[in-house]
């Protein structure tokens, strides 16, 4: 297809203006040095709290929509929120199906259902939301991941399940 006559050719032109700039590095993480901290679970899944994070930009209707630039905010939604109630905002994604099913990215409906089968103990406390289009890694490790680790801890939970978008 062609490219309208008044189209921008930002590519080129980002191409363009970086180019005597060393190129992106992606944040590598030294699993020599620092293995994950993984704990093991301690006990049955049916009698285990859920703490659930997403990265999805899902935020309830009437809270504010995530921004687009360095937006290292969260959205607390409480377990019971029904799906009309919830929206998304992420430039990450093609939000369409999350826009229809918020459970693709924020399955609290589902956790619901594992809680009410006895497959799960319970959901810990509200969910936490994200926008995971985040750019930089330093604001990500230094505010947002001891942030949302420290409302875990808070939540009592057992088990953190992590979806990312």
């Amino acid at each position: 297809m062609a490219r309208p006559a008044d189209a921008v050719p930002y590519i080129e032109r980002t191409r363009a203006l970086y180019a005597r700039q060393a190129p992106y590095r992606w944040v590598v993480h030294d699993l020599e040095h620092e293995p994950p901290p993984w704990t093991p679970i301690r006990s049955s899944l049916a009698s285990s709290r859920v703490a659930l994070i997403s990265s999805g930009g899902v935020h309830r209707e009437d809270q504010e929509p995530f921004h687009f630039r360095n937006d290292v905010s969260h959205r607390e939604i409480p377990a019971d929120t029904p799906a009309s109630r919830l929206r998304v905002s992420h430039f990450g994604y093609d939000i369409r199906d999350a826009a229809r099913d918020p459970g693709c990215v924020l399955p609290l409906r589902a956790l619901r259902e594992l809680v009410d089968r006895r497959v799960l103990g319970a959901i810990a406390g509200p969910a936490l939301s994200f926008m995971g289009g985040i750019y930089s890694a330093r604001l990500v490790r230094d505010d947002l991941a001891p942030r949302l680790r420290d409302l875990v801890l808070r939540q009592q939970a057992d088990l953190a399940y992590l979806v990312p978008a």
